[in-house]
């Protein structure tokens, strides 16, 4: 069948449920407490990448949420369980919506983009945001790249970021983190420069 698009991996619901399991115990509220740091209550936030939706549940505690994925098999399992939730379909890079926020969030999605793929994201994310919102991101920590189930896994350094994002955004804070081993992951928190 000429012209149809390969299935991503998250688009399989047997890969979708494979994650969830192996992503049971994780949850990004070291990366939430960052943004209450900096946010007011009931802010607009918008979550790039939610998959099974951990982290949203805990962003909407403080936050008016929306999520997003590219997956529709998350954004569907997500709202058998939220039905009244925001949701939307989006890519990471191209971020096509009209909607504003106060602020944008990931936990390690963006490591799957390709160095240009981010920076195309980051102007997006300057795009959207309301005058001085803030990102805030996690990302593996190193140097190289890698795939894994057929997903590219990019591996960065503070550094790298902050040289992509100099232009559009001041660096408000960064941290080192443990997720699996001591200091493999770490957040930058962005926020956007006036036009």
């Amino acid at each position: 069948m000429a012209g149809r698009r390969k299935k991503d991996y998250y688009d399989i619901p047997e890969n979708v449920e494979t994650y969830c399991r192996m992503a049971e115990g994780y949850s990004g509220s070291n990366l939430v407490r960052v943004l209450k740091r900096h946010l007011l209550p009931e802010a607009d936030v918008l979550e790039i990448g939610m998959g099974p939706g951990t982290d949203l549940d805990q962003l909407k505690r403080h936050f008016k949420v929306v999520g997003s994925d590219r997956s529709q098999v998350f954004l569907d399992r997500y709202r058998k369980k939220h039905p009244d939730q925001k949701l939307l379909r989006l890519e990471a890079m191209s971020l096509r919506t009209r909607k504003h926020f106060d602020a944008i969030y990931s936990n390690k999605v963006l490591h799957h983009l390709t160095d240009r793929q981010l920076a195309r994201s980051f102007e997006r994310q300057y795009d959207i945001l309301r005058p001085e919102g803030l990102a805030l991101h996690s990302f593996w920590y190193g140097e190289g790249e890698y795939f894994e189930n057929d997903l590219r896994v990019v591996l960065r350094t503070e550094n790298d970021v902050i040289q992509m994002v100099a232009e559009i955004f001041d660096v408000v804070e960064i941290g080192r983190y443990k997720e699996i081993t001591r200091n493999d992951s770490f957040f930058v928190l962005l926020q956007r420069l006036s036009d």
